[in-house]
Parts: structure tokens; C-alpha cells; sequence
């Protein structure tokens, strides 16, 4: 069962990296990017059910720890984008004010980045023992986004934008330390 945990994590880095590549779709390559990130979430749900389920210590020496640690890592960059714009659109479905015209209804620029290197940043100083460090990641990002949160819709994006990649980020962190 832990190989089954092993290859249905690294078949969700896979399926969120193709995701994530994928971009800013539209129409029918959109829809596919939606069933991609939702695959690739069951999947992760799957490796931490299967390894949370064996309970049997041990497996460390099977997979070396850097391999744990780079999945881990991969998984929280590559699915938290994709991810954190599926929930943007969910929020979005009953916004009133958000008109079809606009070409990009984000508020915040940067975001896509901002939201790697902070997904990146959290998951790092999670692996290197360091929770402290979460809080100086989203000190720096609140501060650097201060002026903007003024606007109701990015206070509502820079929120859950922030929830969204900083669970992510914690979620993969945890199964990576249930595959060790």
C-alpha cells in the first residue's frame, strides 16, 4: 500500500504540473484544467489515506527523504496555483460586479508569482523545521500588498488566495511527512 501512497502523489505532481502548465485557459482547455486539478486532489487525498492507513514505520529506507521532500515540494508550487484560481472562480460564480468585459478580473497583479514563492517559502521552512518562518512569509506578503487591500474584491482575492496556497503549501508538507 505505501507504493500505491508513493506513485498516487507523484501521479498528483504530474497531473498538477500539466495543470499548472496549462495556464490561463479558456473555454473547453479550461474545463480540463478544472478536472485535472480535481484528479489531481483526489489523488493526493488518496497517498495520504493509503499511507496514513499502512501505520507501519519503516519505509524511509525504501525512498530516500530528499525524493519525499522534492515531491512534496513540487506538489505544493505546481497544484496551488491551479488550484487557488479554482477557488477565485468559485467565489466569482455569484459576483455581481464582475463584468464579462474585463480580460483579467484580478485586482492584484503578480499574483500567479507571488503565490509560487510563497508556496515555495512555506513548504521550505516547514521541511527545514521552521514554522516561525510562516509568519514572516505572510508578514511580508501583507505588507508588500497594504496600498491594494483598500479595493473590497482584492481584500476578498488577497484573502483567499492566501488561505487557498498557505493550505496547500501545509497540506503537502503533511503528506510528505506521511510518506516518510
Amino acid at each position: 500500500m505505501y507504493w500505491t501512497a508513493w506513485g498516487s502523489l507523484s501521479l498528483a505532481a504530474v497531473l498538477s504540473c500539466t495543470a499548472a502548465y496549462m495556464g490561463y485557459a479558456m473555454g473547453q482547455r479550461a474545463r480540463w484544467r478544472e478536472v485535472l486539478i480535481v484528479v489531481s486532489g483526489l489523488l493526493a487525498l488518496t497517498a495520504a489515506v493509503l499511507s496514513a492507513s499502512t501505520g507501519t514505520p519503516g519505509h524511509s529506507s525504501q525512498v530516500p527523504t530528499l525524493y519525499v521532500v522534492m515531491l512534496s515540494c513540487i506538489f505544493a508550487v505546481s497544484f496551488g496555483g491551479p488550484f487557488t484560481e479554482l477557488i477565485f472562480r468559485l467565489a466569482a460564480r455569484n459576483d455581481s460586479e464582475l463584468s464579462r468585459k474585463e480580460s483579467d478580473p484580478s485586482p492584484l497583479r503578480g499574483g500567479l508569482w507571488i503565490g509560487l514563492l510563497e508556496r515555495a517559502a512555506i513548504v521550505s521552512t516547514l521541511w527545514a523545521g521552521w514554522p516561525e518562518g510562516i509568519a514572516i512569509v505572510l508578514a511580508v506578503k501583507g505588507l508588500g500588498r497594504f496600498s491594494e487591500l483598500k479595493d473590497h474584491r482584492a481584500a476578498e482575492q488577497f484573502i483567499l488566495g492566501t488561505f487557498s496556497s498557505s493550505l496547500v503549501a501545509a497540506g503537502s508538507y503533511g503528506l510528505g511527512l506521511l510518506l516518510l
